[in-house]
């Protein structure tokens, strides 16, 4: 299935396969429109699939490039764990967590950075740039350094700190701007058309989109070719919220797959959550707002997948749900508890939107759940400080035993 052009989302105006991002006729988002291959057999394209590496190239068939590329990072093929102590918790039967954590620089942007820059590459580009909220920075200065390529990365000021000595390691020019994601994000679509470099998420933005796909490809393949009822995923600008359900469409369409797609739970966290919002409010578009919390991965306060995330959670039966920094908190050691998987706060958000579908009898108990973990909960540490006590004790049994005496009184 070769990409053939760009298509303008909304109006359907096609382009060459370039670096833009909005429609020049109805300024709509892009995203690549592939070739019809009708002709393909199932069973000879599943059998090249699972033929291929361990990672997302062996999904090549469905991403935009001419040819997988040599030398590069991997990404993807991350664990699909089966959470049964999480699910016994919650009353459910089955619940999945694919863990992509798991990835080089321990989140999903690992996915979306190797397609851009794959392109980025195939069209020439010799910089590589990016406008982040901490997670993309990580994955854009790893991935720009393994290919011998300069790289910039623009994040808000006030990020946290185990994510700006993540970034700042692999050799980028970090620039600390100063102002939330959303300032930043304008500063960096102000610069793409002043540098000829390819900034992942704005000129190069349909490409590094199709990364999110190989999520849903790994999450059925690893389940038997086999759709999950349920998919709960974080919301940041929703971008990959809609390509995982592209993701499954895609091998619906091409025999892969039998079936419907899931029913799409998305997660936010209440302090920034104008997608929860406008779906609780019935509206259609979002309305954006300041970020307020401690979830900086997901602080995106004017989300450009907005309007589809939205659409797609009503079409598949699902919703979008906000939680507070605190449930968050919670939804990280439920997790960790659980299953012995460390998640930053996007993480959490998802966890508890999942306890709150449970708790209020949104998930058939015998559904297949599939809870998505884009990252790394050592990114993240300060959000944990308090949240658990230390015995502080001598060098002796003495003073282990009066320790152990006073916790199981206060239990």
């Amino acid at each position: 299935m070769p990409p053939e052009s760009l298509r303008c989302k909304e109006c359907k105006t096609t382009y060459p396969l370039d670096a833009r991002y909005v429609c020049e006729r109805c300024f709509g988002p892009l995203e690549v429109a592939y070739a019809s291959r009708a002709d393909t057999d199932p069973d000879e394209l599943r059998r090249r699939i699972q033929a291929g590496p361990h990672s997302i190239w062996r999904y090549a068939d469905f991403l935009p490039l001419s040819a997988p590329p040599r030398g590069t990072l991997p990404a993807g093929w991350t664990p699909l764990l089966r959470a049964d102590r999480l699910a016994e918790r919650l009353g459910l039967r089955e619940v999945w967590v694919k863990n992509d954590a798991a990835n080089p620089t321990h989140s999903f942007k690992d996915r979306v950075v190797a397609v851009a820059l794959a392109r980025a590459r195939e069209l020439g580009f010799q910089t590589i740039a990016c406008a982040s909220t901490g997670n993309l920075a990580n994955a854009v200065a790893a991935h720009a350094a393994a290919a011998g390529l300069e790289s910039y990365v623009f994040i808000p000021s006030d990020l946290e700190e185990q994510k700006i000595l993540a970034t700042g390691v692999y050799g980028t020019h970090l620039v600390a701007v100063r102002g939330n994601y959303d300032d930043v994000n304008r500063l960096c679509t102000e610069l793409s058309g002043e540098h000829e470099w390819a900034f992942v998420n704005i000129n190069m933005r349909p490409y590094y989109a199709e990364g999110s796909k190989t999520l849903s490809f790994e999450i059925a393949e690893q389940l038997g070719f086999e759709i999950p009822d349920r998919i709960v995923c974080p919301i940041a600008s929703g971008s990959l919220f809609t390509k995982l359900a592209r993701g499954f469409e895609e091998w619906i369409d091409e025999g892969l797959l039998s079936g419907e797609l899931p029913t799409m739970n998305g997660a936010q966290a209440a302090g920034c959550s104008p997608v929860a919002t406008a779906f609780e409010s019935g509206h259609d578009v979002c309305r954006p707002v300041k970020p307020d919390t401690i979830a900086k991965s997901l602080a995106i306060g004017n989300p450009a997948d907005g309007p589809y995330a939205l659409e797609l959670a009503r079409r598949t039966g699902g919703a979008i749900d906000s939680v507070s920094d605190d449930e968050l908190r919670q939804g990280i050691r439920l997790l960790a508890e659980t299953t012995g998987i460390f998640t930053e706060t996007a993480g959490g958000v998802t966890i508890a939107v999942l306890a709150k579908l449970a708790e209020r009898g949104d998930i058939d108990p015998a559904e297949r759940v599939v809870a998505v973990i884009t990252g790394e909960g050592l990114k993240t540490l300060d959000c944990v400080r308090g949240t658990f006590e230390t015995w502080e004790i001598d060098a002796s049994v003495a003073s282990f035993d009066q320790a152990a005496a006073g916790v199981a009184v206060a239990a």
